[in-house]
């Protein structure tokens, strides 16, 4: 798949933007603050309805101006294809495909894949399980549509029983109907979770033993669930009954799961140095990249968001090695140093473009 042209107004601090991109890498060089990252959101959105920094849709309206507006041209499976996303102020978003507009957001996932990766990366390793569990459902949702709406059915049904046990409610016959809607769901999250991280793993390791160099450090990811343990989904509710009415909201089921993160047998977020937790998440990411390309069918765009600081050369040398092979499809790369950039570009065969960004302007750049 590859984004060929990208059109924006008002979005963020751009206040016109027309690119026209290469087909494999593309370069946004400046100093932190004026828009690089701001241009990878805009394509973000596109791919997933939502800000990758998880701001309300208001925010992303040019301060001042009453609308952004972002329109995008593709190749996706041999066939042009356009997006359009609309934010007015005070309305709903609207998000159109070939003209036609969706009306349910969450069909639109997985259709144009991404992989970005960004400096708030290291927030899968440093903060909550729900951080992790925001990642896995991103990345499965992608090539999984069933999982996305088991997601769904089980986030309102799970809100219901949520309410009930605020408010007091004791009806057996109620919880019994919520449980029987929110049991095959979990088992399909659950299940496609498990399915997911054992997939994943063997992938992970590649990528970080060829960033770090193979210096023989044993890196690991694995699904816990509270699932594991029971007997069975209604055993395990049965037996948090009494709890949850305590504390008065659900206590176990999927949305408690979490990945533990680890490097040779110890829990990342205590002993990982930064250099180590950089690497862990940029191998994640990678890792995440290959699956979705094969789980698709189609090559994800890769964006890469100031990805080499806190790293010692030999593993910026190795990243920029890794990214420059063909298994890698569209790149999408910001930097303040250009050097980082010149070299990735130097592994393109020529195909690349390359821009300057000042206060949401890009300006094309030549050798």
């Amino acid at each position: 798949m590859l984004l060929k042209s990208l059109a924006i107004d008002n979005f963020k601090n751009i206040e016109r933007a027309r690119l026209e991109f290469s087909p494999k890498v593309n370069g946004l060089l400046g100093h932190n603050g004026m828009g690089k990252s701001n241009l990878l959101d805009a394509v973000f959105t596109l791919s997933f309805t939502k800000s990758f920094c998880r701001v309300p849709d208001a925010m992303l309206i040019r301060s001042g101006e009453q609308f952004a507006l972002v329109k995008a041209a593709y190749l996706r499976r041999g066939t042009d294809e356009d997006l359009t996303l609309g934010l007015v102020e005070g309305k709903r978003k609207s998000l159109k495909r070939k003209g036609k507009e969706y009306q349910k957001m969450s069909d639109h996932i997985g259709v144009f894949p991404l992989v970005m990766i960004s400096p708030a990366d290291v927030d899968l390793v440093r903060e909550s399980p729900e951080e992790r569990r925001r990642w896995i459902d991103m990345v499965i949702s992608q090539s999984d549509s069933r999982y996305l709406d088991a997601l769904i059915r089980y986030a309102h049904a799970l809100e219901q029983r949520n309410r009930l046990l605020k408010d007091s409610i004791s009806d057996p016959a109620m919880f019994q109907a919520l449980e029987a809607v929110m049991e095959p769901a979990a088992l399909y999250i659950y299940n496609a979770r498990t399915e997911w991280v054992g997939r994943l793993q063997p992938i992970f390791e590649k990528f970080y033993a060829r960033i770090s160099g193979n210096t023989g450090e044993c890196p690991g990811i694995t699904y816990v669930s509270q699932l594991q343990r029971a007997e069975s989904y209604a055993a395990m509710m049965a037996e948090h009954s009494a709890r949850d009415f305590a504390l008065r909201h659900t206590s176990a089921g999927p949305h408690r799961d979490d990945i533990e993160l680890t490097l040779n047998a110890m829990d990342m977020r205590r002993t990982g140095s930064q250099g180590q937790c950089k690497t862990f998440v940029i191998a994640l990411r990678l890792a995440q990249y290959e699956f979705l390309a094969e789980a698709t069918g189609m090559k994800p765009l890769l964006l890469l968001d100031d990805i080499f600081d806190k790293l010692d050369a030999q593993r910026v040398e190795r990243i920029v090695q890794l990214v420059g092979d063909p298994a890698f499809g569209q790149i999408f790369i910001t930097d303040t140093n250009r050097s980082h950039l010149d070299e990735i570009m130097s592994r393109s065969g020529g195909d690349y473009r390359l821009w300057q960004v000042d206060n949401g302007s890009f300006t094309p750049l030549h050798e």
